[in-house]
């Protein structure tokens, strides 16, 4: 009994919106005390150890640290693409009208962060991590949000998802663009076959996620020979998969009531085949009733936001709080043009577009000083760029030195920003606590069509 409440509480938590963001918290931590202890020599050497798979003449030797960084992040942009192709398709992105204000407003908050960086480091060799301070962390930031509650109105958390979701597309064609290493045509030309083979698949309504994830395999391979960083693999994949189901609502129907009958008839005459049957049955009306891109994305969610993500940070995140490389970063451009870009960058992006275009009339939200409370709280906690901030510092810096001071800069400016980004919306009052509801934006533009 007691065990099985342990359970319940175990799954309770995961299915919080503030544990992946509490598992990042906790995978830094652990990075970060773990280099600054004795143990930093076992962290160095347990992320540097080789491990090879593949073929004589097909070899891929990567240390662990690498294949996080090249492997499993690939299946988190995989899910990321996922997301991107829901929201054009289905979600905020999906309209003209309701795509302007989070595509404004992420290009600002994209744009902006990128110009301080280069304000701090224009003409030097550190303008190779220009796009370090562009992109939002959505886990920390949904983090906090779940936190927060019911201080923070739903079209706030609707708003900062969309953006970014946008923020993540731009990061992507920012690898892909300017990230990339000299180009091998052939694994190139193999890459590209893989993504028309997935485009078939999608175009003849292949049901089963088996053929996009093999397919999906071997382009990630070329992918990673061809000199496009890997990870782009991953976002194709993503993009390719049907996001629409198989069958119609009345196919559905028909095939869900054969298996109830197939049931109810292994009941009457206890006979297990027929159970069997009946079993896969549902199985079959189960798969049918989402498409490929939902159930991947549901299976994906857990494994990625719960280990590897968290397996990332802790790889990643173990700055060295050196006497020395401190006082060195504390002075330097990289440091801080990469903090101040994620903490004025980000909000002044993100608040100044929305406000431009509220004020135009192009947003629907109400122009008033609880409205603008949200907007900055939210425009804050989007300068906290952790994850994708310290992917792209990796893709940018060989040199050890630099790419601590860029760690240095991103928690400098991830850190401040998260914490008065809380600090803001958490004046806000508990609308569930005085029984009042939030300002809800679908109510305000159904009232501005009703007038």
């Amino acid at each position: 009994m007691q065990s099985s409440k342990r359970y319940t509480s175990v799954l309770h938590f995961f299915k919080k919106d503030s544990a992946a963001g509490l598992m990042l918290l906790l995978a830094t931590v652990a990075a970060l005390v773990i280099a600054n202890s004795p143990l930093n020599k076992w962290y160095e050497h347990l992320l540097e150890l080789e491990f090879t798979i593949g073929f004589s003449s097909l070899v891929i030797e990567h240390s662990i640290h690498e294949w996080i960084n090249d492997g499993l992040m690939a299946i988190f942009f995989l899910l990321v693409g996922l997301e991107i192709k829901r929201e054009l398709k289905y979600g905020e992105l999906s309209t003209f009208q309701s795509a302007l204000l989070p595509v404004v407003a992420a290009f600002s908050g994209a744009a902006l962060p990128a110009l301080i960086f280069w304000g701090f480091n224009g003409g030097t060799d550190l303008m190779n991590g220009w796009a370090i301070p562009m992109a939002t962390d959505i886990a920390f930031v949904i983090g906090v949000l779940a936190v927060l509650g019911s201080r923070v109105p739903v079209w706030a958390k609707v708003f900062v998802t969309a953006v970014a979701v946008v923020d993540d597309l731009i990061a992507v064609l920012v690898i892909a663009f300017f990230y990339t290493e000299q180009i091998s045509m052939a694994a190139l030309v193999v890459a590209s076959l893989c993504l028309l083979v997935l485009l078939l698949f999608n175009y003849k309504s292949v049901n089963n996620l088996a053929p996009y994830l093999l397919v999906g395999g071997i382009m990630w391979v070329a992918v990673l020979k061809s000199g496009v960083h890997s990870t782009v693999a991953g976002v194709l994949l993503g993009f390719a998969l049907p996001a629409t189901r198989g069958w119609s609502l009345d196919q559905l129907k028909e095939y869900a009531q054969e298996g109830f009958d197939l049931f109810k008839q292994a009941a009457d005459e206890d006979l297990p085949a027929t159970r069997e049957q009946a079993l896969h049955h549902m199985d079959e009306t189960v798969q049918h009733a989402q498409s490929p891109l939902h159930r991947l994305e549901h299976k994906l969610h857990t494994a990625v936001y719960f280990v590897i993500m968290p397996l990332f940070a802790f790889a990643n995140a173990g700055v060295i709080f050196d006497p020395n490389v401190m006082s060195q970063a504390l002075i330097s451009p990289l440091t801080w043009g990469i903090a101040i870009g994620l903490f004025i960058g980000k909000q002044v992006g993100i608040f100044g577009a929305t406000w431009l275009l509220t004020t135009l009339g192009f947003s629907g939200l109400p122009a008033n000083k609880e409205t603008w409370k949200v907007v900055y709280g939210v425009a804050l906690l989007a300068g906290i760029g952790f994850t994708m901030a310290l992917f792209i510092a990796g893709l940018s810096f060989t040199d050890p030195i630099l790419l601590e001071f860029a760690k240095i800069g991103i928690l400098i400016g991830s850190l401040v920003s998260g914490l008065l980004g809380y600090l803001v919306l958490s004046r806000r009052p508990d609308f569930e606590a005085e029984g009042q509801e939030p300002f809800d934006l679908s109510e305000q533009k159904q009232v501005q069509t009703e007038a």
